[in-house]
C-alpha cells in the first residue's frame, strides 16, 4: 500500500489501466490493474507489446493527443504475441475518488491473502521471509528471542511470544505453518499443535528423516495428532531435487512448496 501512496504523491497525473475481460489465454487475469504516467509506471498487466499499446494509448490521454476510454485487444501475431486470447481493457484518468477506488481495492487484496506464519528468525527463518516478501502472501515471523527479529524485511510482521505453539490455534483455515526455531523440543510442541488442525494449506519443519522419526515417536508416545496426521507434515522442508543447505536455497524451494500447497489448497476449497 506504501509503495502506490508514493507512486500517486509523485505521479498525480496519471491514468489507471484496468483488464475487464479476457477470453482464452492471456499474460494476467481481469481485476488486475497498472498505472502509467507521462515518465513511470506502477504495476503490470502482462508485458510484452499489448502493455506497451496499453502505456502508449494511456500516454495519449494524459497529453490529449487521443487515446481510447477501452480497447480490446487480441493476442495474436498481429501484434508480435503467441498467447492466442484477448484481453479488453479500461483506461481512467486517477481522480481523488479513483484513487480512494484503487486503495480500497488494495486493502481487500491485503485481507485475502494467505496467512503464512514462519516459527523461528535464525538463518533459514530469515532467508524465508526474504524469499517470500515479494510475494501475495502475509508473512508473520514468530520469536522467543527480541534480537533475532530485528533484521526481517519491512513487509513482515514480527511477533515475540514466551509460547510459540499456542498461536498456532488462532491461524486462519488456509494458512501455513512453517518451523524453524532453535529448539527441536518447541519444534515438536508447535508442530503437535499445527497437525491438530486439519484446514491448514501447508504445515512444515525444518530437518531431516531422522527428525521426522524422533518427532513421529514422540507423537505417539504424547497421543497427539489423529492417526495419519504426519502425512500433513512436511518434513523436511525444501525437497529433495536440489541438494543444497545454504538458507537461501532451502528457502527457495520451500518457497516453491508452499505456493504449489497453497494452489492445491485453493482447488480443493472451490471444487
Amino acid at each position: 500500500m506504501t509503495d502506490i501512496r508514493r507512486f500517486l504523491a509523485a505521479h498525480p497525473d496519471c491514468i489507471l489501466i484496468d483488464i475487464t475481460g479476457t477470453q482464452g489465454s492471456t499474460p494476467r487475469e481481469a481485476g488486475t490493474f497498472m498505472l502509467a504516467s507521462q515518465t513511470a509506471l506502477w504495476g503490470t498487466i502482462g508485458g510484452g507489446q499489448f502493455e506497451f499499446m496499453a502505456i502508449a494509448n494511456a500516454r495519449d490521454m494524459l497529453a490529449g493527443t487521443g487515446g481510447m476510454a477501452e480497447m480490446d485487444i487480441p493476442l495474436g501475431p498481429d501484434i508480435g504475441q503467441c498467447c492466442g486470447g484477448r484481453t479488453q481493457l479500461r483506461f481512467r484518468r486517477v481522480t481523488k475518488a479513483v484513487a480512494e477506488e484503487i486503495e480500497a481495492r488494495l486493502a481487500g487484496e491485503i485481507e485475502r491473502l494467505p496467512e503464512v506464519y514462519l516459527f523461528g528468525a535464525g538463518h533459514v527463518g530469515r532467508a524465508l521471509a526474504a524469499a517470500l516478501a515479494p510475494l501475495p502472501l502475509s508473512v508473520t515471523v514468530v520469536e522467543t528471542r527480541q534480537e533475532e527479529l530485528a533484521n526481517l524485511p519491512a513487509e513482515t510482521k514480527a511477533r515475540l511470544v514466551p509460547m510459540p505453539e499456542a498461536l498456532v490455534k488462532d491461524i486462519p483455515a488456509g494458512g501455513v505453518v512453517v518451523i524453524l526455531t532453535h529448539d527441536h523440543a518447541l519444534d515438536f510442541l508447535i508442530a503437535r499443535e499445527a497437525l491438530e488442525k486439519t484446514d491448514l494449506a501447508y504445515t512444515g519443519m525444518i530437518g531431516s528423516a531422522t527428525k521426522r522419526a524422533t518427532f513421529a515417536s514422540w507423537l505417539s508416545r504424547e497421543g497427539g495428532g489423529e492417526r495419519g496426521c504426519m502425512e500433513r507434515l512436511t518434513l523436511p522442508i525444501g525437497g529433495s531435487a536440489v541438494r543444497d543447505k545454504r538458507p537461501e536455497m532451502i528457502a527457495a524451494m520451500t518457497a516453491a512448496e508452499i505456493l504449489t500447497a497453497l494452489a492445491a489448497y485453493r482447488m480443493r476449497s472451490s471444487s
